[in-house]
Parts: C-alpha cells; sequence; structure tokens
C-alpha cells in the first residue's frame, strides 16, 4: 500500500552568494587584488574606472532597434516579463568600498615590491665547474650531480643512487668511486664552501679544511672528524680530558666551528630568490593619543556596472517590436550584470566584515597597540571577538588566519594576538603568550655555563606568580624551538 506521510524538516544552507563572500574574506589582500582582477577579465558587464570597454562581445546595441535579428519561430519565445529593467539603470558608477581611500596620494605609500635578479643557484655551480678540464663524460656527470644539490646545499641522495640513474636516464656507465672523485675533487670544490656535503660532520670538516690552520682551527677538526657525536651532545668534560686541554682551547675551538655555516646553499640562494615582502591588509597607527585603523585596499580596481551593458538594457527597453535573438542577448546581459552588481556588493560586505572584526581585536588589545608591551596582551580567543560582534566563529577565524596588520612596532599575523588565558596566583587571567614572553626572558638571562632545567624553570616562574606544571614549561619552551638545558650549556 502506498502511505502519504508530511515531515518538517529545517536545514541551513548556505548559498552560492555567500559562499563566494566567505572566500573574498579568507582572502589576503595580495591574492583578493588578483580575484578582483581575474572577475573583471571575465566578467563584461563589470568596469574599471580606468579603462573602457568596447562592444567586443558581438552585442552592438546600435543595431537592437532594427527588425534585421533572426526570428526563432513563434515555438521558441523566451519569456522577458519578469525582467525590471530599471533596477539595472542607475546613475550611481563609484562604488562606495573606494569612496573611503580617494582621498590618499600616490606619496603616501610605496606600492612597489622589490625584486632582485640573478641566476640560480645550480646554474652558478656550473658555471665554476665549466672552468674545470674535464672529459663530455664527466662534465656530464658533474651536472647531473649539481642536479641532485639541494637548496642547502647538500647532496641528501646515496651514490650508489645516482650511479643507477646516471646507467638509466644518461646511459652512462661508470663507478661508484669515479662518481665519489668527481664529488670530492671537483664538486666540493666550488663556492660557497662546504657545497655538496653529504652529511652536517661533513660540511663542517671541508669549511675547516679550507680556513688558515691554527691551533683553534686543528682542534675544532678533531672534534667534528673524531668526537662529533660528544659535540652534539655538548660532553664538554668528555673532550677536555679525552684532548688534554685547557677550557680556554676548547672554548676557541667550539668559537671556530660556530662561525662556519651548516647550510652553505642558503648563503647564495637567500640573495638571488626574489625579496619577499609582506603586504600587511590593516595598518594600525596611534594618532594624538588613539588608535587609527585602516584596510590596505589601494591597488584595487574602481569596479562600477558597464555603461555599455546598461544602455543595451535601455535600448532594449524602448524598442517596440522586440525579436527571440534580443529576448536572449538581454537575458544573458541580465545574468552577467546580477554578477556584477553581487561581487561589488561583496567587496563592499567583506571590507565592512574586516573592518569590524580588526577594529573588535583592536579595541581588545588596546593596551598592547598603544604601548607595543607584548606583557600587555590579553588572553583571547575566537569566542571573545565573535560575541563582540555579533558574527560566526568560523568568520573571525577567516580573517586571523591569513591576514596580517602593521603597527608602530611590526608588522605580524593577526592571529598570533589570540592566546589561551592562564590564572596567576593573584586570581588574574593571563595570556599565555605573557608567560612565554617571562619564559624568554629568564632563559636569555640564564648563566649558559649551568644553564636551567624545567624544574628550576618551573619554580622560578611560581615565584614571580605563575603557577605552572613543569610539563607546561617544556611545552612553552618548545614551542619557543629553545632546547633542553644540556643543549644551552656553553664554556
Amino acid at each position: 500500500m502506498l502511505k502519504q506521510e508530511l515531515n518538517l524538516k529545517l536545514q541551513q544552507k548556505l548559498s552560492p552568494q555567500q559562499i563566494q563572500l566567505m572566500k573574498l574574506v579568507q582572502l589576503p589582500t595580495v591574492a583578493f587584488e588578483q580575484r578582483v582582477k581575474e572577475e573583471l577579465e571575465e566578467n563584461p558587464a563589470l568596469d574599471d574606472q580606468s579603462s573602457e570597454y568596447d562592444d567586443e562581445y558581438g552585442m552592438e546595441h546600435d543595431d537592437w532597434d532594427n527588425d534585421g535579428g533572426e526570428d526563432y519561430g513563434d515555438d521558441q519565445v523566451i519569456d522577458t516579463s519578469d525582467i525590471n529593467i530599471d533596477e539595472y539603470l542607475s546613475d550611481d558608477d563609484i562604488p562606495n568600498y573606494k569612496t573611503y581611500s580617494n582621498n590618499y596620494s600616490d606619496d603616501d605609500e610605496d606600492r612597489s615590491v622589490p625584486y632582485a635578479q640573478g641566476v640560480s643557484f645550480i646554474e652558478y655551480l656550473k658555471s665554476q665547474i665549466y672552468t674545470y678540464r674535464l672529459t663530455d663524460q664527466q662534465f656530464t656527470i658533474a651536472e647531473f650531480i649539481l642536479g641532485n644539490i639541494d637548496d642547502d646545499g647538500y647532496i641528501r641522495r646515496e651514490l650508489k643512487s645516482l650511479v643507477d640513474d646516471l646507467a638509466f636516464t644518461q646511459n652512462i656507465f661508470v663507478s661508484h668511486e669515479e662518481v665519489e672523485n668527481i664529488l670530492l675533487n671537483y664538486i666540493q670544490k666550488l663556492d660557497p664552501v662546504g657545497v655538496g656535503a653529504r652529511n652536517l660532520q661533513e660540511c663542517l670538516l671541508i669549511q675547516l679544511e679550507n680556513k688558515t690552520q691554527t691551533p683553534a682551527v686543528e682542534l675544532a677538526e678533531k672534534l667534528i672528524d673524531e668526537s662529533f657525536d660528544a659535540f652534539t651532545k655538548k660532553h664538554y668534560s668528555k673532550l677536555l680530558a679525552k684532548y688534554d686541554v685547557e677550557e680556554e682551547e676548547l672554548r676557541d675551538a667550539i668559537y671556530e666551528i660556530e662561525r662556519l655555516n651548516p647550510k652553505p646553499g642558503k648563503s647564495f640562494s637567500s640573495s638571488s630568490k626574489i625579496v619577499e615582502q609582506i603586504t600587511p591588509d590593516f595598518t594600525i597607527n596611534i594618532v594624538d593619543g588613539d588608535l587609527e585603523l585602516s584596510l590596505n585596499g589601494r591597488n584595487v580596481p574602481e569596479l562600477r556596472v558597464s555603461n555599455t551593458f546598461a544602455e543595451m538594457l535601455d535600448t532594449y527597453k524602448k524598442t517596440e517590436k522586440k525579436s527571440a535573438q534580443q529576448k536572449e542577448a538581454v537575458l544573458f546581459v541580465k545574468q552577467k550584470l546580477d554578477s556584477a552588481k553581487w561581487f561589488i556588493d561583496a567587496i563592499q560586505q567583506r571590507r565592512n566584515t574586516l573592518m569590524y572584526t580588526m577594529e573588535a581585536i583592536m579595541k581588545f588589545q588596546k593596551e598592547y597597540f598603544l604601548t607595543g608591551d607584548e606583557t600587555k596582551i590579553k588572553p583571547m580567543i575566537l569566542k571573545d571577538i565573535s560575541d563582540r560582534i555579533g558574527m560566526d566563529i568560523s568568520t573571525v577565524s577567516r580573517v586571523a588566519n591569513s591576514k596580517y596588520v602593521a603597527t608602530p612596532y611590526g608588522t605580524f599575523l593577526i592571529k598570533d594576538l589570540f592566546s589561551e588565558s592562564l590564572t596567576n596566583e593573584d586570581g588574574e587571567e593571563v595570556s599565555t603568550r605573557e608567560i612565554k614572553r617571562i619564559l624568554q626572558d629568564v632563559i636569555h638571562d640564564e648563566d649558559k655555563r649551568k644553564p636551567l632545567t624545567d624544574e628550576k624553570l618551573t619554580e622560578i616562574l611560581k615565584e614571580k606568580g605563575y603557577p605552572i606544571a613543569r610539563r607546561t614549561i617544556a611545552k612553552y619552551r618548545e614551542q619557543l624551538n629553545i632546547p633542553v638545558a644540556r643543549l644551552r650549556k656553553e664554556i
């Protein structure tokens, strides 16, 4: 038997426009500028104030008032009665989201991003290998080895694998010894010194061998070659006994090692890559003792609805006899105009969302932004801001996770301002970031000959009014990339 039932169910679904808006909110400034330019290229109904669109889409509106259009027949009539033409005919050409920044001059900020031009790291190494007298096969092997050097300047692969790859890819059959000979006698002689090493120990030895031989350098070579494990674990008492030297001699040898470059490739590659520059999404300035917030949007084109498309609809409205071709074209125009109007509105909504959210964060952390003292940062979670502005936590997260703010004290990620809270001895809630800062200062001021253990750090912070467990101290120390006490020891 068939049975009819009526079920009521509430569902919350995001419209495509809302999804797109959330994606725009999440984009940082540079990506957002690129997104606007892409939309400008894809949608002919959008126009840039600085450019003029022509009728390149094959819809010359001047021809719409004649009867020369193709007739599709009565059975293919397209209904356009629901289109309100007047909604799309507006004199407002300048979008609201641009009016707030129109008073800026071009000299207020340097908009250009600096670039550095140069050869790549591998090309630099190849230019040196060509100065050697090698056979064609040796050059091929050398170039193949160089192609396996990473950005740090190391060869992370086994030489046996290189021998096999040479046979399979280059049809060159050589022995392990021949490849190692080219590596040791040619590749590892290139600049920067230490390039072509297979591990850190070999990299440091290559650099020490190229230094002027002094007693300190000779002892440093012995430490790296014979006692590398004991040296890395800072077993200084064992090293003093093994080599029968004074503390001053060992200190000089360690100083020579500390001056070496553990990643020789970085010394070249860092100077030849594009200079990275963070483009802040927000700027906070202190004006007459008060905070002033601004949103970076100066490179966003001034979008408006294309006059050409609006005139098409105006012509269509005045045409008495409308052909099927004209009706089909006006549907296309309507679709593009709807998309253009929504996109301009989405930009305005994005700006409002970013400003509301950042303004709430700025007011919440006002004391920090006025002083720059990290100990003034209040405990703050996403819910604190979402409750203040009446928006969802996910929206606040999208703003905080990918946006930078420029302050008088530096430029940093907004999400770095968020932190959990702990209660001190006075019952006050303090930010975990404040505790990390105090922990950093305590470790910085410690006696490096007798570094503080996690237990001792726990006692010191308790004395300062922060009752924290030892495992919490260890967690914060690891988050700050600070090694354990044994590895912080100095002689």
